[in-house]
Formats: structure tokens, C-alpha cells, sequence
């Protein structure tokens, strides 16, 4: 007989946390409990500051990738807790996938997804609130496709008038693209000044996007004007 699913943690719950600095994290897939981190240090990427290599630049103007927005929340979630060879287990347990989920459906938490034809092949998700948006992770079954995802993410966080990019810890992968260290109390205090309204949604900002570039020419890739957004700011 299977033991009974954990209740969810409550979208309320999750969002009080972020709203003070925490997140939930697990021991693995399977664990059913889940403990609350505040790092000391959080990695913050500059929504102004991302570094768009040369490389990069090339694959986002070609359109390598067809990139969506909230299109498969729960399968970038679930491929983000399979198994990677650079890390042991997972924190993201199938407790944690269900909740944020659930956060989902309510329009506080969202996604950005790369595929090639009908497959998932990259994404990253997070958590929204106010002007802040908190990456919780991302995952690459293609060269570039996670950097695109993000790329992808910071242009358009910028269109919609996001303040604060939270990537929580910091990764040499994350200090490539512009990533810089904040205490915790810094972290904080930029979270409260950021505590107004948010102009637009990602996916509004994603569907004006889309829709500027159908009218500026409908046979160029989106991915152009992400480029040059991202070449202006950084």
C-alpha cells in the first residue's frame, strides 16, 4: 500500500517565503519533507548587466530554437529534477514540482521553454512577485538551449519593468553571464524597494514581443530582437 502523497505547501506559504528571502528545498526526488534555505550570499543578475556572447548573439538572431512561454511549466520542472551528470540527486522532490505547480496556475510562477519541433530540449523556470523574479533552475538537452532560455528571460523580464533578478546561488556558469554576489541583507533590502507593481506579465511582454516581430518582418526570427535588446543593455 502506497503511502499517502504530503499535502502541498500552500502558494500563500511559498510566496511569504520568497517575499522574505526563503525557498524550499529537498533531499531528493522522493523525500517528502522539505527544509527552508536563506543563503548568506545570493547571486544577483543585473536585468542590465547579462553578458550576451558573440556565439550566443548568433544562435538567438538564427532562431536555433523555438522558444515559448509558459507553454510546459511542469515539464521544464520535471526535466529540471532528472539526473545530471555535474550533481548527485536532486532538491527539486516530486512534493516541490506538485506545489510549484500549483503556484503556476495561479500566475506566480512561470517558465520559459526551447524546442526543436515538438521537443523540449531547454527551459527555466522561477517564481514571480512585485518587480522580483527568483530563477529556481534551468536545464540543457541541447548546446545553448538553456542559455537561450535565459537570454530569453532577462529580455523579456526587462520589457515587462522587473527590478530584481534572483538567481540565488552563485555558479561560475551564472558569473559568466553577469551574475554578481549580494548579501543577503543587500538582497533584501532590493526586494523591498521593488515592492510595487509590475508593469506587465512575462507572458505579455512575450506576446509583444512576438508580435513586434511579426510586424517588423515576418520571416525574421524574435530571437533578433532579443539579441539587440540584450546588446543595447549589456
Amino acid at each position: 500500500m502506497h503511502a499517502p502523497m504530503p499535502s502541498l505547501i500552500s502558494p500563500e506559504l511559498l510566496l511569504s517565503a520568497y517575499r522574505h528571502g526563503i525557498f524550499p528545498m529537498a533531499d531528493s526526488r522522493t523525500d517528502t519533507e522539505i527544509f527552508w534555505v536563506e543563503p548568506r550570499e545570493r547571486a544577483i543578475l543585473p536585468i542590465d548587466g547579462f553578458r550576451l556572447s558573440r556565439s550566443l548573439a548568433r544562435t538567438l538572431r538564427r532562431g536555433k530554437f523555438r522558444v515559448t512561454c509558459n507553454t510546459a511549466f511542469r515539464e521544464v520542472v520535471r526535466h529540471c529534477a532528472g539526473p545530471r551528470a555535474d550533481a548527485d540527486g536532486t532538491w527539486i522532490s516530486q512534493r516541490i514540482e506538485a506545489s510549484y505547480a500549483a503556484l503556476h496556475l495561479r500566475g506566480d510562477a512561470h517558465s520559459i521553454e526551447c524546442w526543436e519541433g515538438d521537443t523540449l530540449v531547454g527551459g527555466v523556470y522561477g517564481v514571480g512577485f512585485d518587480s522580483v523574479y527568483c530563477g529556481e533552475s534551468m536545464f540543457s538537452h541541447r548546446t545553448d538551449a538553456s542559455k537561450v532560455a535565459l537570454a530569453w528571460l532577462v529580455a523579456l523580464l526587462g520589457r515587462a519593468g522587473c527590478k530584481v533578478f534572483d538567481c540565488q546561488f552563485m555558479t561560475s556558469h551564472l558569473e559568466s553571464l553577469g551574475a554578481v554576489p549580494l548579501s543577503q541583507k543587500a538582497y533584501m533590502q532590493m526586494v523591498a524597494d521593488a515592492a510595487l507593481p509590475q508593469p506587465q506579465t512575462l507572458a505579455q511582454a512575450y506576446a509583444s514581443l512576438s508580435s513586434e516581430a511579426e510586424d517588423d518582418d515576418p520571416s525574421s526570427s524574435p530571437g533578433k530582437l532579443i539579441a539587440h535588446s540584450l546588446t543595447q543593455t549589456s
